[in-house]
């Protein structure tokens, strides 16, 4: 917990301050703290004492723990507390963050806080009187919601500041200065890990109220179309305003995303949830057309498939996460779709039985039909809970029927069957008896069925 990190960086202070040094809170806990946010992540860096007398002093109050000794990073076991010392670094040129670094605790506060990216990580704390030190005009940045650079020569050592950027706008709530805004396009993100790339999507997928501001952030910078072609592609794309009446499917898309971000904390897979809503109408922009001067996007489900898999390969090797993604994405029309045209409870028995969540599904089909918002927001959806209702009772009964006793290979053995190539296909006659609601007799006599046939066949 925050408090014993932070009364363990107090004795480290303590300990630091008798060898003639001075140990600061450094980036984002500063930063937090002055906005009354929580932070468990406790920072500390030690100036005025030799790498040397650092480590005695550790060595003293615990087992320590060298987590990035080339940085200067430093631990003390069961801590959650980054210890550090100012560096000094000289990035490798191509914005990758190849730094050749350097220690040096006699830098000066000002020089070490100079290598932070924005004003309002650059703040520091004394750890034992409490004074601020900003070199840089971070409280008023903090102050003015803003975010802005602090150096433009060190800023572009490390391009993935330009997502860092968009991420803290989203998270916070604060603008990108123009200056900032305008040095980050400049900036080329190719050279960069997809797996950084994520990381920073993450965190404004899942630590933000309005998670499009990443986006919109991004697409201002002109820094969506490398890693985000498939959400830029969205811009400008129409839709039939009938149905609608937000705008393109960008518009559509960023409402949906700020939809399900306040739905989140109700997914079963958070991140997984966010990203199908980011991902789910990928399709519209290679499968919408006009016919008779309508708008459609036939089988744009299907389309966004491999789209939203190529998006999510770019910057993850999670298999499991992109399963679920291209699974939300294929079915996520569906579920309104079918209360729309008054569906029979088979349609729904199957559709949550091939759902990789049903209970994500569902949120992400009412996200879908909240982000429908006319730019003046006269034009809002129609009220969404009597669709709502109906969803949710095909599930509790898809629920109801899963948790009734049904047919296994253990019962087809029990009942004379040996295994064989044909098991397969009997418990699959199984289960669908299980998803129309029939008992579990009904279902090993209909699967025996199936297992005679076959022998009888061969």
């Amino acid at each position: 917990m925050a408090d014993k990190n932070v009364e363990m960086a107090q004795r480290v202070a303590r300990a630091v301050a008798a060898e003639g040094g001075r140990t600061y809170y450094v980036g984002g806990f500063v930063r937090d703290r002055l906005l009354g946010r929580d932070n468990k992540d406790v920072d500390v860096e030690v100036h005025g004492i030799s790498v040397q007398a650092l480590e005695k002093v550790l060595d003293g109050l615990g087992e320590r723990l060298a987590m990035g000794e080339s940085f200067g990073i430093m631990g003390l076991r069961h801590y959650d507390l980054d210890i550090a010392m100012p560096r000094t670094e000289r990035a490798g040129g191509d914005g990758r963050r190849d730094f050749e670094a350097g220690i040096d605790p006699f830098v000066g506060p000002e020089q070490a806080a100079r290598r932070r990216d924005f004003t309002i990580n650059a703040l520091m704390e004394d750890v034992l009187t409490g004074e601020v030190l900003d070199f840089f005009g971070g409280r008023e940045d903090l102050a003015r919601g803003r975010i802005r650079h602090v150096d433009s020569s060190t800023f572009v050592e490390d391009h993935l500041r330009v997502l860092r950027a968009a991420q803290f706008a989203a998270r916070f709530g604060f603008e990108v200065s123009s200056e900032t805004r305008d040095l980050c396009a400049t900036l080329d993100l190719s050279g960069l890990a997809g797996e950084r790339i994520f990381g920073e999507l993450e965190k404004a997928l899942l630590k933000s109220e309005r998670s499009s501001v990443f986006f919109e952030e991004l697409r201002r910078m002109g820094q969506l179309g490398l890693w985000f072609v498939e959400v830029e592609a969205l811009i400008g794309v129409p839709q039939n305003q009938a149905y609608h009446p937000e705008g393109d499917v960008w518009t559509h898309t960023m409402q949906v995303v700020d939809r399900a971000a306040s739905m989140r904390g109700r997914a079963t897979n958070p991140l997984g949830f966010m990203l199908a809503a980011l991902c789910h109408d990928f399709g519209k922009a290679t499968a919408k057309q006009e016919v008779n001067d309508v708008i459609h996007a036939y089988g744009h489900e299907i389309e966004g498939v491999p789209l939203a898999r190529r998006f999510l390969g770019r910057m993850t090797r999670d298999r499991r996460l992109a399963s679920y993604v291209a699974n939300m994405v294929e079915l996520h029309m569906r579920p309104n779709l079918f209360v729309t045209n008054g569906s029979h409870t088979k349609k729904y028995m199957h559709l949550f039985d091939v759902s990789n969540c049903p209970e994500d599904l569902l949120l992400l089909a009412r996200a879908d039909h909240e982000g429908r918002v006319s730019a003046d927001g006269l034009t809002q959806p129609e009220d969404y809970a009597p669709v709502e209702e109906a969803l949710q009772q095909m599930l509790a009964e898809y629920r109801r029927r899963m948790a009734q006793p049904y047919a296994t290979g253990r019962d087809l053995i029990e009942a004379g069957f040996a295994p064989n190539s044909a098991f397969g296909e009997a418990l699959a006659y199984a289960h669908k008896l299980r998803l129309a609601g029939r008992p579990k007799e009904e279902q090993i006599a209909s699967a025996a069925a199936v297992l005679r046939k076959s022998l009888s066949a061969s």
